[in-house]
């Protein structure tokens, strides 16, 4: 069944999160990152950081521990990924995450409030050892909630292979 391109470019949600102090202090202990950086305010300010900086990764997690219901917005739009993936879905098959990949236009710290608008980015196919692949990317932008100016992009990978 050949894929369909039409969900490229549509949105897949907007949502806030705050940055906080304990997620981000559990999330470097749980990759095994010691750097006081993430847990000592004077060692994030010595390292030239305003506030205790996330690991490099934490934008994977973030939404898990800091995506509040009353922050909101009171129309998230509509999510494609739901789309894209019922598509998907009919065929059987498993769903495998690929890549992720994060692009940083200023340090994250916490206390920061963010706002992720997502899309899908492309979609695409590839054979392999006689199995159908699907790509699906998607990409956030979060920016900083009061200036607007973007914080870091999310791309994500997702594999449909049947």
């Amino acid at each position: 069944m050949p894929i369909d391109k039409s969900v490229i470019g549509k949105p897949t949600g907007t949502s806030r999160v705050v940055i906080e102090r304990s997620p981000v202090s559990n999330f470097a202990s749980a990759v095994k990152d010691p750097s006081p950086e993430y847990r000592d305010p004077s060692a994030a300010a010595a390292a030239g950081f305003s506030a205790i900086p996330v690991p490099p990764t934490y934008p994977f997690a973030m939404e898990y521990w800091g995506k509040f219901d009353e922050i909101q917005p009171d129309d998230p739009g509509e999510n494609a990924m739901i789309e894209a993936l019922s598509m998907l879905r009919g065929q059987g098959g498993l769903l495998l995450h690929g890549e992720q990949e994060f692009i940083y236009h200023r340090p994250m710290v916490v206390g920061d409030v963010l706002v992720g608008k997502g899309r899908i980015s492309d979609i695409y196919e590839k054979e392999s050892k006689g199995k159908t692949m699907t790509f699906i990317v998607t990409e956030t932008v979060w920016s900083d909630d009061s200036s607007g100016e973007p914080v870091v992009t999310s791309r994500f990978n997702l594999i449909h292979r049947v």
